[in-house]
């Protein structure tokens, strides 16, 4: 039985993708670089430090990686503290609530900075349902190493057997299956160039789950 669910942020539980994906490009243009939209959805999943570690040997950028990582930082929070539209994805607050009154854990594993992960915990006011938040920040490789996962289902008060991941990326879900945790796809409009196969169970809207079904979707057959 699933007693505890470990949830990705970005594009599951708030829509800040576009949000990042501005900063980004913003930044590109300032540093001169043509990034395609096939390499930046490779992207995701990463940590942002990860991001320019790449885009540094890809395009030999001089500058230094922390420097990269506070000018697209900057621009991010910019722009989130202005963008008023910006909100929980549908369906998912009222998941969390149900899951969370029914005395499931809940854990965060993005790989979003420390800050960002605070930017919208307290924007939404989500402190109260997750024990633990753990920012991709905190391991030298990203997603789809595992070991944002692993640590994780270190900190459930469960098995990891008895945890499930939450993801919407490639690299997401591939990071839950190699840390051999059973695996829940949010195909979402932003997954369109993810490839979310290798998950187990795959759904296109929060709606379609609840408490119940999350207890018991490891005894479900997935078709």
């Amino acid at each position: 039985m699933i007693k505890t669910v470990i949830f990705d942020m970005d594009g599951v539980i708030v829509d800040t993708e576009p949000v990042h994906k501005y900063a980004y490009y913003k930044h590109f243009s300032e540093l001169g670089i043509a990034v395609s939209e096939e390499m930046y959805a490779t992207f995701t999943g990463n940590s942002t430090r990860n991001v320019f570690q790449k885009l540094k040997d890809a395009f030999g950028l001089p500058h230094d990686v922390e420097e990269l990582i506070l000018r697209k930082r900057f621009l991010f929070n910019d722009a989130f503290d202005t963008k008023e539209d910006l909100e929980l994805i549908e369906g998912v607050r009222k998941l969390i609530v149900d899951l969370h009154g029914n005395g499931m854990q809940l854990i965060l594993a993005s790989s979003a900075s420390k800050g960002t992960i605070e930017r919208v915990f307290n924007r939404f006011e989500l402190h109260p349902y997750f024990t633990h938040t753990v920012s991709g920040e905190d391991f030298p490789k990203s997603k789809p190493h595992p070991a944002i996962f692993l640590h994780a289902a270190s900190l459930s008060a469960a098995p990891k057997e008895n945890c499930i991941v939450i993801e919407d990326s490639t690299n997401g879900v591939r990071a839950s299956k190699a840390a051999d945790i059973f695996c829940l796809a949010y195909n979402s409009a932003n997954s369109k160039l993810q490839d979310l196969t290798e998950a187990d169970f795959e759904i296109n809207h929060f709606d379609e789950i609840n408490f119940e079904t999350v207890k018991g979707i490891k005894n479900r057959i997935v078709l």
